[in-house]
């Protein structure tokens, strides 16, 4: 397999060895596809959780069993949390 990097990536690869760091410029780019798998996998969970919590919001608004949105309502109870006992 022959890959290849801009220069910008090519510098860094090689700093990453120079450094000590890794042995080789194969170990650096291992090592970076094992960390974008792992955000990859990361990612994919945060979202099956998110769905998970979202999903029966969706069902209950699709039953007519949601709560209608009142923007002032909710500013005007943190207003009143706010204050400062006289």
């Amino acid at each position: 397999m022959h890959i290849s990097l801009t220069d910008r990536l090519d510098d860094y690869v090689r700093e990453k060895v120079s450094s000590g760091l890794y042995n080789n410029a194969s170990e650096v780019i291992r090592e970076a596809l094992r960390r974008q798998i792992a955000l990859e996998e990361t990612n994919v969970l945060k979202r099956e959780r998110l769905r998970a919590e979202i999903d029966p919001a969706w069902q209950q608004a699709e039953q007519g069993a949601a709560v209608p949105f009142d923007l002032q309502g909710i500013l005007s109870e943190l207003d009143r949390e706010m204050k400062p006992d006289a």
